[in-house]
């Protein structure tokens, strides 16, 4: 990192500190900020606030920052590979693969009758067919990337994946009940509740494997946003640093969708946000900006969501949106220019 971003760092670390405080703080019950802070370090004498915190809020917060985090740096790989401003974590069809799988489980039944209504029973079961589904597009996509040497080609069939998928959707959707759609309908809202510390942990597994990759993909990055030929006179391997960063993108991306939902806008927007704040389109610096402006954003959202002392939740992609939108159109009209 450069020494002029040093301060910038420290800032943003003091701010998502704060956030992922007032996040675990605020809620259908509001937590003193000195009774978080008693719980995190274990010296509580509130059995109430403890179960809240522990059981409900924590990993709540912590699947924030993954989720977060996890996709402002897939839509930053993807922009970059892509070199194109409006790719996105689920442009290669991860999110669609994701959703097809859900909606085989949960719509399935319309089509063919009871086989899949023992697994509604079960959370689990959304789960492994979203990873599935993700796991199947993905497979695909690098078939595809060996065989095809432009990387526009790659992005146009991304994006037919995805209307294949939707298209499929849409039959399942159409001989399904109204709960069955209603069921599938939430679960495309997104959610940052809701899972155990157990899950929480293969969450994170999967997610720190892509956020090594990612990592390990910086120099690659760095000199694809100068235009293949010359990233070869550099003797980077193109199909290698390009295989690296789809898989990087794909756990990421189809984990957090498998966990938590298809979660729209902080994957296209953060990376935006962050190069119009700190001026730059070097990775080393980007990627762990990204990382603390998705995280930062998330939390702020869901605080949002929770809508603080009252029983009521708010969908999470509706706030992300609401919320994202607006700060990145002013930043944008402010710069006059997109920094790419």
């Amino acid at each position: 990192m450069k020494t002029n971003h040093t301060y910038s760092f420290i800032i943003l670390i003091a701010i998502l500190l704060f956030c992922f405080v007032l996040n675990i703080s605020l809620g259908s019950i509001s937590i003193p900020f000195s009774e978080v802070f008693e719980s995190l370090f274990g010296t509580t004498q509130n059995n109430t606030y403890n179960i809240i915190i522990n059981k409900v809020r924590l990993p709540k917060a912590i699947t924030a920052i993954m989720v977060g985090s996890g996709l402002g740096i897939s839509g930053l790989l993807m922009q970059t590979l892509f070199r194109n401003p409006l790719a996105g974590p689920f442009v290669l069809g991860i999110s669609s693969g994701a959703s097809l799988g859900v909606a085989i489980v949960i719509l399935g039944s319309g089509l063919f009758g009871g086989i899949f209504a023992t697994a509604l029973i079960s959370k689990w079961s959304v789960v492994i067919a979203a990873s599935l589904g993700s796991f199947l597009v993905l497979l695909a996509v690098i078939a595809v990337s060996h065989k095809v040497r432009d990387t526009m080609a790659i992005l146009i069939i991304g994006l037919m994946f995805g209307s294949i998928t939707a298209a499929v959707v849409s039959v399942l959707s159409y001989f399904s009940s109204p709960e069955q759609l209603q069921q599938y309908i939430f679960w495309g809202f997104g959610s940052l509740s809701n899972l155990s510390w157990e899950e929480l942990l293969i969450f994170f597994g999967i997610y720190a494997v892509g956020l090594l990759l990612s990592i390990a993909s910086i120099k690659g990055l760095n000199s694809l946003l100068l235009g293949d030929n010359y990233a070869k006179s550099l003797g980077l391997n193109l199909k290698q640093s390009r295989f690296i960063i789809i898989v990087a993108t794909s756990l990421i991306a189809g984990t957090i969708t498998a966990f938590a939902g298809p979660i729209a806008f902080i994957g296209l927007a953060i990376p935006h946000l962050t190069r119009q704040i700190f001026k730059t389109t070097n990775h080393k610096i980007l990627l762990p900006a990204v990382f603390l402006f998705g995280a930062i954003v998330m939390l702020i959202c869901d605080s949002i969501a929770q809508v603080p002392n009252s029983d009521y939740t708010l969908p999470i992609n509706a706030i992300t949106a609401l919320v994202g939108a607006p700060v990145v159109i002013w930043l944008l009209v402010r710069q006059r220019k997109m920094m790419f």
